[in-house]
């Protein structure tokens, strides 16, 4: 459990307040993304399906009590690959929640290279949907065929736009588009998904309800450029409206004062 009480910021598209200290190793174009052999298939299964769910299951339902309001949304494109964004206010329970509301459906998550780079978990991280992000040009090829590959056999790609985590956290930081330009070349469907902090009668802790709402389509009608703006300004609206149902404060965040440490 976190037990800071306030943190102090300056810049909500920028910091980032996890604890976690890891050196993040490289992806360069030798980065394998993509792995169909029937090994690599069993693997991913056994650690995704077998270890990684339970443990997801019980570790958000134990700590958080966590909820899921309006999972129904998910029926409109069960048959489709699609994509998933949320806010970013957990380290753990960010990768596990995922596969807790849009279940049975595989979920690959975009995340920064420091979660393939631990030790021991780093190695199992690509195995459990990690997609980490390109350290140089070369490798976006890479990296944005595995996207592309994943949305065509119908899986869900989950992306944190704050792309920063800030724990507990109950406001919606103002992302930029950037990442709404895979929806917008693949016309594939969104999703958001908000998690808000709300209290609990019999325990300090807060409870984590998380709210889906979609599926955004991109707009064939607005130029290409457009669509992402449209498509993102849709999506943080309606996270910005879900983030109101936060009623418990675990964590203060005060913006520091021009020209203060």
């Amino acid at each position: 459990m976190d037990k800071r009480k306030v943190i102090y910021y300056s810049d909500e598209l920028n910091e980032e307040f996890s604890l976690a200290q890891i050196t993040p190793r490289r992806i360069d174009a030798d980065y394998v993304y993509l792995h169909d052999s029937p090994f690599k298939r069993f693997t991913h299964f056994f650690w995704y399906r077998i270890v990684a769910t339970p443990i997801a299951f019980l570790y958000v339902k134990c700590k958080f009590l966590h909820k899921v309001v309006g999972r129904k949304a998910f029926r409109a494109c069960k048959k489709k690959g699609y994509f998933l964004y949320g806010n970013h206010t957990q380290d753990i329970g960010d990768a596990f929640m995922p596969n807790m509301m849009n279940f049975p459906k595989t979920d690959y998550i975009i995340v920064h290279p420091n979660n393939v780079s631990m030790p021991v978990l780093g190695r199992i991280t690509p195995s459990l949907g990690a997609l980490p992000i390109p350290d140089e040009r070369e490798a976006f090829r890479n990296f944005n065929g595995a996207v592309d590959a994943h949305i065509e056999r119908r899986h869900a790609v989950v992306i944190y736009p704050e792309a920063h985590i800030w724990p507990y956290y109950t406001g919606i930081r103002p992302f930029p588009d950037t990442s709404f330009a895979y929806p917008v070349r693949l016309n594939a469907p969104v999703y958001c998904f908000t998690n808000t902090y709300q209290k609990r009668k019999l325990s300090k802790k807060p409870r984590i309800v998380t709210y889906i709402d979609g599926p955004f389509y991109p707009d064939p009608d607005k130029p290409l450029r457009m669509r992402r703006k449209d498509l993102r300004d849709r999506v943080y609206e309606t996270m910005c409206m879900r983030a109101k149902k936060s009623d418990h404060i675990q964590i203060q965040y005060i913006k520091k004062e021009s020209g203060h440490d």
